[in-house]
């Protein structure tokens, strides 16, 4: 069985004049970020490998989960493919997941990341917003074989506020 926990990077701040890949999280992605990866603390069993977009973002949120989850150096990649918006780019990088990890956490972007959670989830989400956590199971031996999963949780930080 694999598992996918899809994390869209949160609020981020238009502030200053930045380029995209560059802009930080903004007070309101901080908190956010603390408020979810604290609830996900209660749903969370250890052995995750964490995957980040490089943005900036999208690091600082997977930081935010890392050291709320205590998730070790060695389980936490930064892979530059991620910081893309398009589905199947997305999913050909999760597809790549060696098949010795069976729990995979992504950090990433939209729109890909809710047609993604829309693609390989049982459950429609409008939109996945900043910050929204989707966990996905799949009865697959092998990521490349992921689909059709089961969506058993969604953390949305509107409902946690």
């Amino acid at each position: 069985m694999k598992r996918l926990i899809l994390v869209r990077h949160g609020k981020s701040s238009w502030k200053e004049d930045l380029p995209d890949h560059k802009r930080p999280l903004k007070k309101r992605g901080y908190r956010d970020g603390e408020k979810i990866s604290k609830t996900f603390t209660e749903f969370y069993s250890p052995g995750a490998m964490l995957w980040s977009s490089p943005a900036t973002r999208a690091l600082e949120t997977a930081t935010i989960f890392k050291e709320a989850l205590k998730v070790s150096d060695e389980e936490f990649r930064i892979r530059q493919k991620l910081y893309t918006f398009d589905a199947k780019e997305l999913q050909e990088i999760i597809r790549s997941c060696p098949n010795a990890i069976d729990k995979l956490m992504v950090f990433g972007h939209n729109p890909a990341m809710t047609n993604t959670v829309n693609l390989l989830g049982d459950k429609h989400l409008e939109n996945l917003p900043t910050t929204g956590l989707c966990v996905i199971d799949f009865q697959n031996d092998e990521w490349k074989d992921i689909k059709n999963g089961k969506t058993i949780i969604t953390l949305l930080p509107k409902n946690l506020r």
